[in-house]
């Protein structure tokens, strides 16, 4: 029997995070990851297999990562886990004690129960599995209609990649608008605009029926009566959590189907903590139980687990996730954290909305330059700021976790508009208009006219 302090069930990003944290903050302890490939792929990175990368092998977790913490890889399943003895078994037999137990197992692709057809050929999920991915990245490259199912992030980055190898893409997407739970109408609007300018043809409010094949998917029925030819059908229907094991060993499954754990990480054994895609959500802001699965909210648990794998802080804790995200469609970075105004008002809040236009980079003549709208969602009573978005260049990526630090810092608007801004021509929007600062201007604007 093999016998470690720390056991890590799963090696994705939340798996090798949550180990290499713990490795180094409990140096004398050992750590050990088990999992199933032996390589894994970047998750956020899948879509870009399929247009920008020239092979999957550009888009895999170097294992020196997991090395280089002092953090032992052993490639293997596990199969069963048992808390009283504190010990786990893998496919081929071997068991496994440990001390603490992190299971980051993650998520699973949703296949609609409802719908038909999704067994016959060319019907395919998007998997955090290499040998998958692969064999998908060579069916595709025989297909020439492709039908995308899900406007969700995974659906709309598919859908803009292989249009770049000449396909010809259909997305469908039941909700009014694509990326819908993550932006409000008019920031979805501008992203349809370049799907559809770079050739995607758009089905939104719009429900699929059944798939339609003999043996092999030939085409998409909607629920309209339209038949969409499909040389290959691309399901991008949201994800499940991963927690058959868990769920056999006895740990407490929440309503959403997440393992259930506390502010530090922890399931009901204290001994035993779920990170990731598997483990439970709660809104930062709302306080409700959510579904989200983002690869930065199961980076920041797992180092919530490995820093109190042994001994618990209340400065070390999980405070909801504030829901951060940002694409990239057609060149243009699409970016939002906290709550959408949909959302917030939905919630129950009371808020205000305004934004502003700019550059990121000033003079505008310089090489380079792109527009930078923001947006910013605010409580009307406290000022607080409550959500936000950015549309622009590459550099909207990092100003959304500007305004992410904002809202987890419960900051008002009053605040972001004293904040000292550092500016350079090359670097960012110029001081006298910096898109963030003249969003706050425009919501301060709105609420004293409101008074």
């Amino acid at each position: 029997m093999k016998s470690v302090d720390v056991l890590v069930i799963g090696g994705s990003a939340a798996g090798i995070v949550a180990a290499s944290t713990g490795k180094a903050f409990y140096p004398s302890k050992s750590f050990m990851i088990v999992r199933r490939e032996r390589e894994a792929v970047v998750p956020c990175g899948i879509p870009y297999i399929y247009g920008t990368l020239d092979s999957i092998s550009q888009n895999v977790i170097p294992n020196a990562h997991i090395e280089q913490a002092g953090v032992e890889l052993f490639i293997n399943e596990v199969t069963a886990i048992d808390k009283s003895a504190k010990v786990v078994t893998t496919a081929d037999g071997t068991e496994i004690a440990f001390d603490k137990l992190v299971i980051a197992t993650g998520s699973m692709p949703r296949v609609p129960s409802w719908l038909k057809g999704t067994g016959l050929g060319n019907v395919f999920t998007i998997p955090k599995d290499r040998d998958y991915l692969e064999n998908l990245r060579l069916k595709l490259e025989q297909c020439t209609n492709i039908v995308i199912i899900g406007g969700g992030f995974i659906g709309v980055e598919m859908a803009d990649e292989l249009r770049k190898k000449g396909k010809r893409i259909t997305l469908v997407e039941v909700m009014p608008h694509v990326l819908n739970a993550a932006f409000d109408d008019d920031l979805s609007v501008k992203a349809e605009k370049i799907l559809a300018d770079n050739g995607v043809v758009l089905r939104t409010g719009e429900k699929v029926g059944e798939l339609i094949g003999d043996g092999v998917v030939s085409g998409v029925l909607l629920e309209n009566g339209e038949l969409l030819d499909a040389d290959a059908v691309i399901l991008a229907t949201g994800y499940a959590p991963n927690v058959d094991l868990a769920r056999n060993a006895g740990i407490k499954i929440n309503e959403l189907g997440a393992i259930r754990v506390d502010e530090y990480m922890r399931t009901e054994d204290k001994n035993i903590f779920a990170v990731g895609d598997c483990a439970e959500k709660f809104s930062f802001i709302t306080r409700i139980v959510k579904g989200l699965m983002l690869a930065a909210t199961a980076c920041s648990e797992a180092r919530i687990a490995g820093m109190n794998l042994y001994g618990l802080s209340r400065l070390r804790t999980f405070s909801g996730t504030i829901s951060i995200f940002s694409t990239a469609i057609g060149g243009t970075t699409f970016a939002a954290a906290g709550v959408t105004e949909h959302l917030a008002l939905d919630r129950g809040f009371d808020v205000i909305s305004a934004s502003a236009e700019g550059i990121d980079k000033h003079p505008k003549s310089l090489p380079g330059t792109s527009s930078q709208f923001v947006k910013l969602i605010v409580n009307r009573e406290s000022g607080l700021v409550l959500g936000g978005a950015v549309v622009g260049g590459v550099s909207a990526g990092e100003l959304i976790n500007v305004i992410g630090v904002i809202i987890e810092n419960k900051m008002t608007i009053h605040e972001v508009l004293t904040l000292q801004i550092g500016t350079h021509p090359l670097l960012t929007g110029p001081p006298t208009g910096y898109p963030l600062i003249k969003a706050a201007e425009a919501v301060i604007k709105k609420l004293r006219s409101s008074h």
